[in-house]
């Protein structure tokens, strides 16, 4: 069975949505968040899957290093001067293990990057996801001081903010 990438589309984001629920139990966020992602950056917002069945998705917009958005809120608008690509989120169901969907999008995500112009990838890792980020290559990172704690605090507990190069 072949799992491939796609680009997101509106009629994606119900199954999207299903799929932020059972993935994110501990994390909710509403339709309308990947909405927005999708409106301001459709380079970022992709689905995995096997034909009409999605296996997962990833969301990724242009961002500024240590100034994560906080859980569940909207953008409206891409910040003037970002220099990273934000990894929101990307997460993958049970059946797209072993498919190497994880490898493909953070390969998409540094593509991206480089056509955008932006030198860094960040994201704020979940407890759970840590060890699969740090084997990536993706370093802990405080910049942002203060402004990172409050919005870190927004998921809750344990949450870790990362960056990497973009290669």
């Amino acid at each position: 069975m072949t799992m491939e990438w796609r680009p997101m589309t509106h009629a994606d984001l119900p199954a999207v949505l299903a799929a932020a629920d059972a993935i994110h139990t501990d994390y909710p966020e509403r339709v309308e968040v990947f909405a927005d992602r999708l409106s301001l950056f459709p380079d970022g917002c992709l689905i995995a899957g096997n034909g009409d069945a999605l296996v997962g998705y990833g969301v990724m917009h242009p961002g500024m290093i240590g100034y994560p958005p906080a859980l569940d809120s909207l953008l409206e608008r891409l910040p003037a001067g970002a220099d990273c690509l934000y990894l929101h989120d990307i997460a993958l169901l049970p059946a797209a293990r072993g498919h190497r969907l994880g490898e493909a999008v953070l390969g998409h995500a540094h593509r991206v990057a480089r056509k955008h112009g932006l030198p860094w990838l960040a994201l704020t890792s979940t407890p759970p996801a840590r060890s699969y980020w740090l084997a990536r290559g993706f370093t802990p990172s405080d910049a942002g001081g203060a402004a990172l704690a409050a919005k870190l605090a927004s998921y809750g507990e344990g949450m870790m903010y990362m960056t990497q190069a973009v290669r």
